[in-house]
């Protein structure tokens, strides 16, 4: 049955006449110091470290401190990405933030980021694509390279999930956790960078994951304080259904537009949120979870910074070479999914 739903792929047969790719010149991230335990949550709610680890594949998640905010993890992952492709922040054109717990509703995060590194010709804007934003991201930066609008983009994924997380409702408090992560992007004249991108979108989904509150449906009033509505509310088990399907449909189709099979990918790195998740990801692919780069035990779902931080943490452990072929998949609120075709 045809997807009825919103998917775009765009790859390297849409280049301009410039003769463009696209490739990541530097990766970098940042995780709290403060680290939450299994342990550390039993003495919070009702749960054990058993539980969780069992159903999740989590053991710990890191913390921002109440003064840290989403721009400020953001801002170090990104000096770190800079630092990494040898580029200084005056030559950033353009910084994308995707992120669903800004410092405020506006102005953007991207904005104070941009403050922050010394960035100061860079245009600044934020996207919310929640757990799928780095992926969105990266696909919006590469366009805007592949024009000749832009040399230099910076992608910036930040999250502060335990700002938004109940810290009573143990089946949502276990799973998130706060971190960042960024990638510079640059236009390269050989073959090598982001291929391809496979985007998608079904709204009717929505209410899956979601947080009700905060918005013009809803605003910040002591009754929407009072029903809990400024907190991330999920239905887990539609949640894992449509994830597991739409991540593998966004991979076939990405590996086919680059014309790759999935025994050519060295690194299948997903989005962090559940080992399950990941599980039957593998087992729709016909891999196993061995080819994938998994960190959710260290850090939890950190939304859009999970593949982010993923992306840094595997390139710095050499799981794949130069010219080696990789897979970035995401799914997250909206509902929304995606994934990444890219020779490093």
């Amino acid at each position: 049955m045809r997807n009825p739903h919103s998917v775009a792929c765009a790859g390297v047969e849409g280049r301009t006449a410039l003769g463009r790719a696209v490739s990541i010149a530097g990766t970098g991230s940042y995780l709290p110091t403060r680290v939450l335990s299994n342990a550390d949550l039993e003495r919070m709610v009702d749960t054990n470290d058993e539980w969780i680890t069992t159903r999740t594949g989590i053991r710990e998640r890191r913390i921002a401190a109440p003064d840290q905010y989403a721009s400020d993890l953001g801002a170090e992952a990104a000096r770190r990405s800079l630092a990494q492709a040898r580029i200084t922040a005056e030559k950033v054109d353009m910084i994308i933030c995707a992120t669903i717990t800004p410092d405020m509703p506006f102005p953007s995060t991207a904005c104070m980021i941009q403050d922050k590194i010394g960035a100061k010709k860079a245009v600044c804007f934020d996207i919310e694509a929640a757990c799928s934003g780095f992926l969105f991201a990266l696909e919006i930066g590469r366009q805007f390279i592949l024009t000749g609008t832009h040399q230099t983009v910076l992608i910036v994924a930040t999250d502060k999930l335990s700002s938004i997380v109940d810290w009573k409702d143990r089946n949502t408090c276990i799973l998130f956790g706060d971190g960042a992560g960024a990638a510079v992007l640059r236009p390269t004249g050989s073959s090598k960078g982001i291929m391809n991108s496979c985007l998608g979108s079904n709204g009717a989904h929505g209410d899956l994951l979601c947080m009700p509150g905060g918005g013009s449906r809803h605003p910040s009033t002591v009754e929407s304080v009072r029903a809990g509505l400024h907190y991330l509310k999920m239905a887990g088990k539609e949640v894992y259904k449509h994830a597991v399907l739409a991540m593998h449909r966004a991979a076939v189709q990405a590996l086919e537009k680059s014309q790759l099979k999935v025994e050519d990918i060295v690194c299948i790195i997903p989005h962090q949120a559940n080992a399950r998740i990941i599980e039957g990801l593998a087992d729709r692919m016909g891999v196993g979870t061995d080819r994938f780069y998994i960190n959710l035990h260290r850090y939890g779902n950190m939304s859009a910074a999970s593949a982010a931080v993923a992306l840094d943490e595997a390139a710095r452990e050499g799981r794949f070479q130069r010219g080696d072929f990789i897979l970035l998949i995401a799914f997250g609120a909206g509902i929304t999914w995606g994934a990444s075709v890219v020779q490093w």
